[in-house]
């Protein structure tokens, strides 16, 4: 896990493009780019707060940054770019909150349809949408179907999303599946509960980005990120721009992704275990 402590939280400059393509360029010539990058995109609030502005002006400020890092992660070749939206949780905030952050859901779905489109990119959502205004979900359907032949990039929304209650629909369903005997307990195993996800045909995280400084996961993608590598910035959302994602993916690829494996000259050095 890594932490990058900053001394300041103030929205980096935007980069030239000659300056992005060459970082770009280095970030492939160092090492694998991830193949699917989610992001806990926490501090708006606090973003906002610090500069005596209302909560909401931080949300606003940081679709600016889902833009960015969502057009920045195509340029790379990332595939997937996941990102945690909403959770239930966020229900239990103050309703002129949850309604200001309807209403900008509403809003950024059909402005940034446009540039989904330019940029090559789909759009899908998992959790339980069933919670969302009716707005909302027929801006999220219209721009999920106008974006469904897009394959640059698939973005994901998580919205009224739990990783908890994932699971828990998972195990209902299996539980309902064996009661009518369609799958027998014994045939039950990590690829039957990955089908069942709703994540399913996604890989698992290479990478996932928290901001704002908090070492949790959140109830996101608890399934998911059992292998996935984490990185932590006391960067608030809003300025988490293009130079923070490559920081981010430079921290990425010097790990040694072993997943529980050593190598053979390491284990014969040791004496073994």
């Amino acid at each position: 896990m890594s932490s990058t402590p900053q001394t300041s939280d103030s929205t980096a400059p935007d980069l030239s493009a000659d300056e992005d393509a060459r970082r770009q360029q280095a970030l492939k010539q160092q090492g694998d780019i991830p193949t699917h990058i989610a992001c806990i995109m926490d501090g708006n609030g606090r973003w906002a707060q610090r500069r005596d502005k209302a909560r909401y002006v931080g949300h606003h400020e940081g679709v600016s940054s889902v833009r960015e890092v969502t057009e920045a992660c195509a340029e790379l070749g990332v595939e997937h770019l996941t990102l945690y939206t909403f959770s239930t949780e966020n229900w239990k905030r103050p309703d002129p909150e949850v309604n200001a952050l309807m209403e900008l859901l509403v809003h950024t779905v059909e402005e940034e349809r446009a540039t989904l489109l330019e940029n090559n990119i789909r759009l899908r959502t998992i959790g339980d949408l069933s919670e969302l205004p009716p707005a909302c979900r027929e801006a999220l359907d219209r721009t999920k179907e106008a974006t469904a032949d897009n394959h640059a990039m698939t973005l994901t929304l998580a919205l009224s999303y739990s990783g908890r209650h994932e699971i828990v629909q998972v195990a209902r369903r299996l539980a309902q599946h064996v009661k009518e005997g369609t799958i027998q307990p014994q045939d039950i195993d990590e690829s039957t509960i990955e089908q069942h996800l709703d994540t399913a045909g996604m890989p698992d995280p290479d990478l996932l980005i928290r901001t704002g400084g908090e070492y949790r996961l959140s109830n996101f993608l608890l399934w998911q990120c059992a292998y996935t590598e984490l990185y932590i910035t006391e960067d608030h959302w809003p300025s988490f721009r293009r130079p923070a994602l490559y920081k981010a993916i430079r921290s990425f690829q010097s790990r040694d992704r072993r997943f529980g494996r050593i190598e053979q000259d390491a284990y014969d050095e040791d004496g073994g275990l």
